[in-house]
């Protein structure tokens, strides 16, 4: 065998699909064999492996081994001269094994290779080609100046911004996303260290190539995409503080003397600066909208009741001898606002007009009701109430105008962005995906088809895939979907280099009923599928379930001793009440199984759909009940199943 290609897949079953899908495109023209080692997916992934490619050797891991460890299980059973180590979010060119194998065959001091990378938008990938993180490419990096200075030699050595993309460069370091090795040279050095779980281990293997007397090489010749953002979330703690501790494992392996403490403490720092200033991005993400609103909406109220006060009263002190209306009421009235307008959805990333109307209608009504109950002594005005709502619109539109000028250059933030898809496959392709998409539920504008190259053109198709650049631009597209029965990856991929950014990149392998892309290396990936319009996957019905989930579990503490009785497992009641409250489990969801569906996460429930059963179902059965509960999802289902297994509430979660 000439090549084994070992795929380590955690979670990304989709993806994986498509990158199987591909990987036998390319292997028709090497002798190659696949494996796959899955670490404990639990989502389909090894049904789907099992079902789709049983020619594919699967290991299918019962737990979470760490890529290192899942690697070298592939290594133990790899029969290739070569091995080469993907991700499972990738996509290669049917000539990419055919111009690796040969470029490692014509040079066989190469002991590493990697290749040129895009993401799923078509923007090259910096970690293509790297250098050795010693201790001043390290602090360049971490302190900014790489990204300042991108084509310095000095400031960017860790990515080598220095070294042309387009030609081929001997490099230190290769990403393990796609690395191509010789068996002899990998016996040689030694498989991966299993002392990394994630991160810094094609680091530490790229470097002991290098030791061993081989060369690393980043190949230009053929381009793969690399998704990213599908397996890990590169925006949070738990990304920055398993880097670096996987960097320090590198210093504390390779580095000696001062060099290596030196180095250590850098990184011991890094982690700390790098973890304190992602947490602040994020606070920062999350509150500056909420915050600004807080801010104009109670200067509003301020100067509203600095007017009311001439015109009603024509005196401009009136309310000066009692505080408690700044202090007291107005903070109580603002934060009803800003309360109720989040859980109707007015801070989501698609919010609309009505979410905010409906919003601030509901905070008053809330504000209103608090009203009646305060003592006569702090019921100032309801005219200060009402005009105060009028500001409120007026203040949160605004700062979502001036927020989507920023983003975007438009003002009008409530107004959807318009996708106008175009599909790249035959007729009898084109026409199947456009069938999809409506099952699917997503709002787009078809503009229509592009025929692959060698295509007699119809009336019916916008023109032929080699002037999909004018077709783009004519006719407005923003998104473009590729039939990969019909168009070669490297047609897809060449295309999505060579397009102006902003559009949007989706790819269908044959046969699949899933339509899959990326539009950023740092966020996870789009999927349409059918019967993908799940009511639980709205964000403000899953924010209304978990207010539902507090309220009921403050209300059954507050009156655990009467209600504790009509409970079978009493102790069970209360741990379970502060656990949902705490958000650890919730009062009714899913019953535990594998399930190729993917379905909005939920944390184990209490109750399930199944309590309305006198019998428990067969696994098909308990599976719909799954799917139609997050597909029909309204807060009404947990109150039915509440009321009607409420003696259940004790028991342990599934």
């Amino acid at each position: 065998m000439k090549l084994s290609v070992i795929i380590v897949s955690y979670k990304v079953p989709y993806f994986l699909q498509q990158t199987l899908h591909s990987v036998q495109q390319a292997a028709q023209h090497v002798p190659t064999q696949i494996i796959v080692v899955d670490n404990k997916s639990e989502d389909g992934s090894v049904e789907m492996v099992r079902e789709l490619f049983p020619t594919v050797a699967l290991i299918a891991n019962t737990q979470n081994t760490g890529f290192a460890t899942a690697n070298n299980q592939g290594i133990a059973i790899a029969t290739g001269d070569y091995i080469l180590f993907l991700n499972p979010d990738t996509v290669v060119s049917e000539d990419t094994f055919v111009q690796c194998v040969r470029f490692m065959e014509q040079h066989p001091k190469v002991g590493g290779l990697g290749v040129k990378m895009i993401d799923g938008a078509g923007i090259f990938l910096p970690e293509s080609k790297r250098g050795f993180p010693s201790p001043a490419v390290a602090f360049y990096k971490t302190f900014g100046l790489s990204s300042i200075f991108p084509k310095s030699r000095k400031f960017n050595h860790y990515h080598l911004g220095y070294l042309d993309k387009e030609q081929n460069h001997q490099v230190e370091v290769l990403s393990g996303a796609f690395m191509l090795m010789p068996k002899v040279v990998l016996d040689k050095i030694g498989h991966w260290d299993e002392a990394f779980f994630m991160y810094g281990e094609d680091i530490d293997l790229s470097y002991r190539v290098i030791k061993g007397g081989y060369q690393n090489y980043y190949l230009a010749d053929t381009t793969i995409i690399h998704y990213k953002g599908e397996s890990t979330k590169k925006g949070s703690l738990n990304y920055v503080k398993t880097f670096y501790e996987a960097m320090i494992i590198f210093a504390k392996k390779h580095f000696v003397g001062s060099k290596a403490s030196t180095f250590i403490l850098m990184l011991q720092f890094a982690i700390y600066l790098r973890g304190f200033l992602t947490l602040i991005a994020s606070v920062f993400r999350k509150i500056s909208l909420a915050g600004t609103d807080l801010l104009l909406t109670f200067g509003g109220l301020l100067v509203i009741k600095n007017v009311w006060e001439v015109i009603r009263f024509d005196d401009a002190a009136y309310y000066d001898g009692d505080p408690r209306l700044v202090y007291f009421n107005f903070p109580i009235y603002v934060l009803a606002w800003i309360f109720c307008v989040y859980l109707r959805g007015g801070y989501d990333r698609l919010a609309r007009h009505r979410h905010l109307i409906t919003g601030i209608g509901l905070g008053t009504l809330v504000i209103a009701a608090f009203y009646a109950f305060l003592p006569q002594e702090l019921r100032f005005s309801r005219m200060l109430i009402l005009l105060g709502m009028l500001w409120a619109i007026v203040a949160m539109y605004f700062t979502r105008s001036v927020q989507s000028w920023i983003k975007t250059g438009s003002i009008f933030w409530s107004k959807s962005p318009k996708i106008n898809v175009a599909i790249v496959g035959d007729n009898e392709e084109s026409s199947r995906i456009l069938s999809l998409l409506h099952q699917s539920g997503i709002l787009l504008h078809y503009r229509g088809q592009i025929l692959p190259e060698g295509q007699p053109k119809t009336a019916a198709a916008l023109g032929s895939l080699s002037d999909i650049s004018n077709l783009v631009d004519t006719y407005q597209i923003n998104e473009i979907i590729f039939c990969s029965k019909n168009i070669p990856y490297h047609a897809m991929i060449d295309s999505m280099s060579k397009l102006p950014k902003g559009i949007n990149y989706k790819i269908v392998a044959a046969g699949s009923s899933v339509i899959i892309g990326s539009n950023s290396k740092n966020t996870a990936g789009d999927v349409y599928r059918i019967n993908t319009n799940f009511e639980l996957s709205n964000s403000i019905k899953q924010r209304n379930k978990r207010v539902l989930d507090i309220v009921y579990s403050i209300f059954f503490l507050l009156f655990y001793p009467i209600l504790v009785w009509g409970i079978q497992h009493k102790l069970g009641f209360l741990s379970n009440s502060i656990a949902v409250l705490l958000g650890k489990k919730t009062w009714v969801g899913y019953f535990p199984m594998i399930q190729i569906e993917q379905l909005p996460k939920l944390p184990p429930a209490i109750l399930t759909p199944i309590d309305r059963l006198e019998h428990c179902p067969d696994k098909a059965a308990i599976q719909r009940l799954n799917f139609f509960y997050a597909k029909d999802y309204w807060s009404g289902l947990d109150w039915q199943l509440l009321r009607q297994s409420f003696a259940k509430l004790g028991r342990q979660s599934f």
